[in-house]
């Protein structure tokens, strides 16, 4: 099995450390905003490593819309390219926890369906949208 390699950040690593200690029942909304989350266990492209990152709760038809925002940042989060080489992730959704195929929404009518869910669920993705050039990718988990 490979090895967990944890998130570098202090308030990101805190974060999965709550939410998988308790199981799920602690840790279960982001930077205590009260926006839920959920843990997306991946494994590294460059790596192999096991890594974890809590992101926004976006749930729609027992899939889930996964966004790389990193807060409007000039570049994509390094688990953007972990999922675009590998696709196989875990999905912990508070004490449930899906095995689940990540694919990168390219079809334009799709995505614009999906990113309007994820601005629903949270609007500031709309200003971090704004604040950079760059396209934030749109990923969705699917069941296996």
């Amino acid at each position: 099995m490979a090895e967990y390699i944890p998130p570098a950040l202090d308030w990101v690593r805190e974060q999965v450390e709550l939410y998988e200690s308790s199981g799920g029942t602690e840790g279960t909304t982001l930077l205590d905003t009260g926006m839920p989350c959920i843990l997306v266990t991946h494994t590294g492209n460059k790596t192999g490593g096991v890594r974890k990152i809590p992101l926004m709760r976006v749930e729609t038809n027992g899939c889930y819309v996964l966004i790389g925002s990193m807060g409007g940042q000039p570049n994509n989060p390094v688990w953007v390219y972990n999922l675009q080489a590998n696709p196989d992730v875990e999905i912990r959704d508070k004490t449930e926890v899906f095995a689940m195929r990540a694919r990168e929404v390219s079809d334009e009518e799709e995505r614009a369906r999906l990113w309007a869910a994820a601005v629903e669920a949270y609007p500031p993705y709309e200003e971090y949208q704004a604040k950079t050039s760059r396209r934030i990718p749109v990923f969705l988990a699917e069941p296996k």
